[in-house]
């Protein structure tokens, strides 16, 4: 078998630079929270391909499904000839999404289509062209959603320009209050476009690749209450944040908010491409038969792994569960903040987990010291995801399966790690005796 290095040289040769890499380690087989790369070497998987496994690599229930679907048929084209198990998916996420109305969703396979398509419909259903999104946003790599997205570096850079009629307000983040945030919005309606030329404001409840971001509550009430006001439509990125992830199916149910329309992905199959749209009925039949689809969307394997993924994340309570290993891992990190100067902010809604680090005698962001310990973890095998539009914050996006024991040997090199890096002669990759 080939080594990780020379993989990385076929890589080089093979696949363009602009696909950016966390890791230069080439995974070979994985199971839950573990995997082993090409040369043996042994991880415990943090990133979770992204906030994608929230109920672990390969779970046996999930695999199974996709394995049934597999041998009765894997592709017909939803809009062809159509099967049961997309119907009985959206009869769950029309339940499990959030709002006292009959609901209705649409399937497709990646979450930049899906955020693409809830803009569709919203301007549909309303007959306007303006969305507002705010800064630090992430709604994914199409032009619309880097249209839509908060932070230039590394999406948007030589890209533009980009589709019109998208404005941005500040998110209540980096010394912007809620109460700041909301004033801005209202001034793009004096400044930049009639309010009732808006389609729709779309958000993130948790900001992902923003920096973990916990909106606040009054942020978000003045959002529903501005869109009430405008008849604007209310639409809530659940990308990152669905699934379990923040204690709950999705992180609006913490707010007592009821948007307009959802928007999944990631965690909603346990691994394969999957995401929906999910919202107002009457909202949702607004396109016009033929308006909404695509050739893969609603792969009928990629939705048997769905619903067994739902199935087990309620069996299983890893609702609750999330809960229980946030509480470990937050303890940890406050427990580090009191030894570790560079640590300034730690947030969480639920597992939904980030601390950032500054420089400790400025209090600026320190991205360097952010990427020590992402590599020195590394180095010690554990796999840490960075994110924030300084890249000086660390997230936590663990499988919610993931066992006790492994759990605990990961916030344990976790620890060692934060501690060691502090250290004027630890560089990454020079690993100090655990």
């Amino acid at each position: 078998m080939p080594t990780n290095a020379e993989l990385n040289e076929r890589r080089k040769a093979a696949t363009p630079r602009g696909v950016g890499m966390t890791t230069e380690i080439f995974v070979d087989r994985a199971f839950n929270a573990e995997l082993w790369d090409v040369e043996g070497k042994r991880y415990i998987d943090f990133a979770g391909g992204i906030a994608v496994l929230n109920v672990g690599h390969r779970n046996p229930a999930v695999i199974s499904a996709a394995a049934r679907q597999m041998e009765l048929f894997t592709h017909t084209c939803y809009q062809v000839v159509p099967y049961e198990n997309y119907i009985q998916l959206a009869e769950k996420l029309n339940q499990l999404v959030p709002g006292d109305f009959e609901k209705k969703s649409v399937l497709f396979s990646t979450g930049a289509e899906a955020v693409e398509n809830a803009v569709k419909i919203a301007r549909a259903a309303t007959g306007r062209s303006g969305v507002i999104s705010f800064s630090g946003a992430f709604h994914g790599r199409t032009m619309l959603g880097l249209a839509l997205t908060g932070k230039v570096v590394p999406y948007k850079i030589g890209f533009g320009p980009y589709p019109p009629e998208i404005f941005h307000a500040p998110f209540p983040s980096l010394g912007v209050t809620s109460e700041e945030s909301i004033s801005a919005l209202r001034q793009i309606f004096k400044s930049e476009i009639d309010p009732k030329r808006v389609a729709a404001i779309i958000f993130e409840p948790v900001q992902g690749e923003g920096g973990y971001y916990v909106a606040p509550r009054d942020f978000v009430a003045g959002l529903r209450k501005i869109c009430d006001e405008h008849e604007i439509l209310l639409i809530d990125d659940e990308i990152q944040s669905g699934f379990g992830r923040t204690g709950r199916w999705f992180a609006i149910e913490h707010y007592g908010v009821t948007p307009d329309i959802v928007i999944s992905a990631k965690s909603l199959a346990g691994g394969f491409p999957l995401s929906a749209v999910t919202g107002n009925a009457g909202i949702m039949d607004a396109p016009a038969p033929g308006g909404l689809g695509g050739t893969y969307a609603g792969n009928p394997v990629a939705i048997a792994a769905a619903l067994a993924s739902i199935e087990l994340i309620e069996k299983e309570n890893l609702l609750e569960r999330s809960q229980l290993l946030a509480k470990r891992l937050l303890d940890v990190l406050d427990s580090l903040k009191t030894e570790v100067a560079r640590i300034g902010d730690i947030r969480s809604l639920g597992a939904m987990i980030a601390v950032e680090f500054n420089d400790e005698h400025t209090s600026e962001p320190d991205p360097d010291f952010a990427k020590r310990v992402q590599s020195e973890a590394l180095s010690r095998g554990l796999i840490l995801l960075t994110c924030g539009v300084y890249g000086n914050v660390i997230r936590f996006p663990f499988p919610l399966t993931i066992e006790d024991e492994i759990f605990e040997e990961a916030i344990g090199i976790l620890k060692r790690t934060v501690k060691d890096c502090q250290q004027p002669g630890i560089q990454p990759g020079n690993r100090a005796a655990d």
